[in-house]
């Protein structure tokens, strides 16, 4: 097993930065109309999955970071309703949604067990990080 020095190390930090940096390349495209309305939404959820992660990480509790794990996939979901409007409205191709919800099931799946990680730890009181 790879060594966790940051929250950058994580596995499910990464997958969640992918599937950010995929959302910042799509609302780019998206009609002007839609900046302070979807494409401000869509921004401030994708960042919000990641920095949820970040900040959990710093809490060095397993509770803690649990919570904002919860938090960071309860903006996932936030930002999988937001993909369907803008595939509804027709600003992103069914490839680009498709491809978008390949990164969010990842994502979700990767949360889902950092998150059932973090609760086994605490059980057994393992520090999870330095």
């Amino acid at each position: 097993m790879e060594t966790i020095r940051s929250f950058e190390d994580l596995d499910c930090w990464k997958a969640c930065t992918d599937f950010r940096r995929y959302i910042r390349k799509l609302i780019r495209t998206f009609p002007a109309e839609e900046k302070f309305a979807l494409i401000s939404q869509m921004r401030r959820a994708s960042r919000s999955i990641t920095n949820n992660i970040a900040e959990g990480y710093g809490r060095f509790h397993f509770k803690e970071n649990a919570q904002f794990c919860r938090q960071s996939r309860g903006s996932l979901y936030e930002l999988k309703d937001d993909f369907i409007i803008a595939l509804d409205e027709e600003y992103i191709s069914k490839t680009e949604f498709d491809e978008g919800m390949v990164k969010f099931e990842k994502s979700v799946l990767l949360i889902n067990g950092y998150i059932n990680y973090l609760i086994k730890a605490d059980k057994t009181k393992n520090p999870p990080h330095n």
